[in-house]
């Protein structure tokens, strides 16, 4: 296969872990005879930098000519008291809703070899392998109006959803549930907002063309507390934009690192691939970020960009591979002698080329 893929290193630690999928992917091509055209942008404070704007228009032309675009991480503190649109933050905004990505599916599951990585008792922690699935271009991240008044006395924004947007992204749980044990779990505030009423509502009646599926309702604190005390016991998670960005991110705590967890974006254009965990600018340069996020992102472009399932669960066995080796990073080492970003990734590698 032919395909031309994105690489938007982006800030912090993203260039290495980046740069880490990138050793993954041209082993992948090596191994199973493809031609994949690496071709590199910049977003973010990285564009900021240069004096363009955090989403160049030139950067944007290449993920839509792309099949798929891999993106490392985007944030720097030098730019957090500029305005929302000078924010490196506004670029996924922008990336987002500019490639009609709607759907976010983060899966969190616990590795083999990594039970005792994170801060449950392993025995609570077992056979945890949940699919959060987040809309992603409606509600508050995207609302009109919004903004600071001018004497900022006030802030405000609007949580807005349509039948449209909710019934689109629930059918994408139902059918993602179907490949796997037939369980969704819907995420919403009914007992407060009227956006969570229809939300429910829309995703009851969704839930119908889909009889082989069963279909529960969860308010968003009450999944929060549950995904600290009983993980395992969710399948796909489906919600709006903020909950599913804070229930993705706290799904990953549970399972031992965001470092681990890969995510897709995907929608109407080329999908939208990248670690769930931010730019980290504080160990950035150190060669110690876990990459493995990075890669199993690279794993999912694979997988759904390109059809490539033995492709993607070649890179799975290896990370596997590694981690039973012992293999971790400073985030997973819990006082063992800890390995690099670039040794990991080496490692990943040797277990695809084999």
């Amino acid at each position: 296969m032919r395909a031309s893929i994105l690489l938007l290193p982006g800030d912090g630690i993203g260039p290495e872990v980046i740069a880490a999928a990138t050793r993954v992917l041209r082993a992948v091509a090596d191994t199973f005879g493809h031609d994949f055209e690496l071709r590199e942008g910049i977003i973010g404070a990285a564009a900021l930098k240069k004096g363009l704007p955090p989403l160049p228009d030139e950067t944007l032309a290449a993920a839509q000519s792309s099949v798929a675009t891999l993106l490392g991480a985007v944030g720097d503190p030098a730019f957090d008291k500029g305005p929302s649109s000078q924010r490196p933050e506004a670029a996924l905004l922008a990336i987002r809703k500019a490639l009609g990505l709607f759907a976010n599916l983060r899966p969190a599951r616990v590795w083999p070899h990594l039970e005792t990585a994170g801060p449950l008792k392993p025995e609570v922690l077992a056979r945890t392998d949940m699919l959060v699935v987040r809309e992603l271009t409606g509600g508050l991240y995207y609302g009109e109006p919004r903004g600071i008044e001018p004497d900022n006395s006030a802030a405000y924004n609007t949580m807005r959803y349509s039948r449209h947007e909710i019934e689109r992204i629930a059918r994408q749980a139902f059918v993602a549930a179907r490949q796997r044990r037939r369980k969704v779990t819907s995420v919403d505030k009914a007992n407060v907002l009227e956006t969570s009423r229809l939300w429910r509502s829309v995703v009851t009646e969704v839930g119908r063309e889909y009889p082989d599926v069963t279909l529960d309702h969860m308010l968003v604190d009450s999944c929060a507390m549950r995904i600290a005390l009983a993980p395992s016991s969710f399948d796909v998670i489906v919600t709006e934009n903020m909950f599913g960005d804070i229930l993705s991110d706290e799904a990953g705590a549970v399972v031992g690192s965001l470092g681990l967890l890969p995510s897709a974006s995907l929608g109407s254009g080329p999908g939208l691939f990248e670690p769930v965990h931010g730019s980290a600018p504080d160990i950035a340069g150190k060669n110690i970020a876990n990459p493995i996020g990075a890669i199993a992102s690279a794993g999912m472009l694979l997988r759904y960009a390109l059809g490539l399932d033995k492709e993607a669960a070649a890179i799975d066995a290896a990370i596997e591979a590694a981690l039973k080796r012992g293999l971790r990073t400073v985030d997973l080492a819990q006082g063992s002698p800890a390995v690099g970003t670039g040794e990991m990734a080496q490692a990943v590698v040797e277990g695809i080329l084999r």
